[in-house]
């Protein structure tokens, strides 16, 4: 077997150790192996998941062969759970894998404290009355839930977990930390050592751009009562401050500089999105605080406090044009200030702990490192009860959605989705699942459709018929190219939870493949 460090080896690039043996501790469960949760699960199994459990009570049948890569035709009338289960472990024998020949639907009435066991589950082609019992269940047991389903050309994922906290959110784009409007003591002093005027070519030319935007900042600051450049015409006159100090035109610190010029004009102290999460009542401690709560009551401290209205300082420095001597001093001096930034935050949390009643060491210093080091990039994510939003969703969101071009198609499959699982409580099957004349069951569906909009408060909004008719089309078929899509959306999602790296989607996530569009919707 390959050594995991280079089996894993393109994945730990991405979420690093610690992501991957969060992986390998948690134990998955997966409700009905059909091809949407087998194409789930086989995105885990790759990835190097702990354990699985596949739970299905159906026998494989020939047309399964069609839509579902883990059967061959040696499985038919075999478990569908046994032969998914066999042919997922081929893919990576380091993964525990294993199979129950039990409806989902039966294990959620009969035995609910069976699905406490697992780290996360993963539910699929659910209809919304047992989403609703499952959803409370994996909440009272604090077990993570993802809901999952292909019907035709389209799906939906949605996560189900009450609460989420992410300290590595990892966005795509987000502004260095460089403090270039709100230096500290030590910067300043070291800025000051710095003279633009300079007549040497040489020192002028490698005096990194970060010294050059404090300096103009700070001329600046001085004739506009320390306001800082904000109108469009104001940021032009910045930039024409900052190109007045060239004495070359070949000058590419200042070319860097005009370029950077923008990190000036971003406002001082921390984003409205930290500040929310310093004042969310989980912030006020009790003796069941998690760690990150724990570590954010100590940011908020820190931040009244040493941190002068500023989150810990994050210590690194981009490349720039410079000569190497300044720019090892320059590193140097934001390391000592995000170490001690650390150390502060560090010694506040050991105080927190020890006041809740435990080890004052419980909370690892890495932890509280990374947590510093990504401290104006947390996230908090909450997702409301499947129950709740079923029966008392936004209704301004809803109309929004309805009557938006962009949007009409996703939340008219929504409401189908809904719609279809209420046809089939009243009429034992899926509309155009058998062989029959579709006209009946467009028409059923119609009449569904309308009830289940003006349950939801959307009295007179109606959905297109042409929808209306594909959604008999579909006839509740899992189609292989979407059920795969659908996975690989879910398992993506599985991941985000379980490495708690990247932040999870919020709302409910439609795949509309008639147009190959995804949209959130958030009700």
């Amino acid at each position: 077997m390959a050594e995991p460090k280079t089996k894993y080896d393109r994945q730990l690039r991405i979420w690093g150790e610690q992501g991957q043996a969060a992986l390998e501790k948690a134990s998955v469960c997966l409700l009905n192996c059909g091809p949407t949760g087998s194409e789930t699960l086989k995105n885990l199994v790759l990835g190097g998941i702990g354990s699985i459990t596949v739970i299905d009570g159906s026998k494989v049948e020939v047309g399964d062969l069609g839509n579902n890569f883990m059967l061959d035709e040696s499985c038919v009338g075999q478990s569908k759970a046994k032969s998914v289960c066999a042919f997922l472990q081929e893919l990576n024998d380091a993964v525990k894998a294993k199979f129950i020949e039990e409806y989902p639907e039966a294990l959620i009435e009969a035995n609910p404290s069976f699905f406490s066991q697992f780290t996360l589950v993963v539910a699929t082609q659910l209809v919304e009355e047992k989403m609703i019992k499952l959803d409370r269940i994996c909440r009272e047991a604090n077990v993570m839930l993802i809901f999952a389903r292909s019907y035709g050309l389209t799906g939906f994922v949605r996560i189900s977990v009450k609460e989420h906290t992410v300290i590595e959110s990892k966005p795509d784009h987000f502004l260095d930390d460089l403090r270039l409007n709100n230096p500290w003591p030590e910067l300043r002093e070291f800025a000051e050592t710095f003279d633009l005027n300079v007549q040497d070519p040489v020192a002028h030319k490698h005096t990194p751009y970060v010294i050059i935007l404090i300096k103009v900042t700070e001329e600046w600051a001085k004739s506009h009562g320390d306001i800082l450049p904000s109108t469009r015409e104001e940021k032009r006159e910045f930039k024409d401050l900052l190109k007045s100090k060239m004495i070359a035109f070949d000058e590419d610190n200042y070319k860097e500089a005009t370029e950077a010029s923008f990190k000036v004009f971003g406002p001082r102290g921390i984003s409205s999105d930290l500040q929310q999460i310093i004042n969310d009542s989980h912030a006020e401690l009790n003796s069941s605080s998690s760690d990150f709560w724990v570590m954010v009551a100590a940011l908020k401290d820190f931040i009244s406090n040493e941190g002068g209205g500023e989150a810990p300082l994050e210590g690194s420095i981009p490349d720039m044009t410079s000569s190497t001597e300044h720019y090892v001093n320059l590193q140097k001096i934001y390391q000592a200030k995000a170490e001690a930034d650390c150390l502060a935050i560090e010694q506040r949390v050991r105080n927190v702990i020890k006041k809740l009643g435990r080890e004052p060491e419980s909370i690892s210093k890495a932890k509280i490192k990374s947590f510093c080091r990504n401290a104006r990039k947390l996230k908090v994510c909450r997702y409301r009860l499947i129950e709740d939003e079923f029966s008392n969703p936004s209704v301004p969101e809803l109309q929004k959605y309805l009557t938006d071009e962009d949007y009409s198609v996703a939340v008219g499959f929504y409401i189908l989705l809904r719609a279809v699982d209420r046809f089939a409580a009243n009429y034992n099957s899926f509309p155009g699942e058998f062989d029959g004349p579709m006209d009946e069951d467009i028409s059923r569906l119609k009449t569904t459709a309308v009830g289940v909009l003006s349950d939801l408060g959307c009295n007179g909004s109606t959905l297109t018929e042409d929808l209306i008719n594909e959604m008999c089309r579909f006839g509740a078929a899992e189609l292989h190219a979407v059920a795969a899509f659908i996975g690989g959306v879910a398992s993506q999602e599985v991941i985000k939870l379980i490495t708690k790296q990247f932040v999870p989607m919020s709302g409910t996530f439609i795949f509309n493949g008639i147009d190959h569009k995804s949209q959130l919707l958030t009700l």
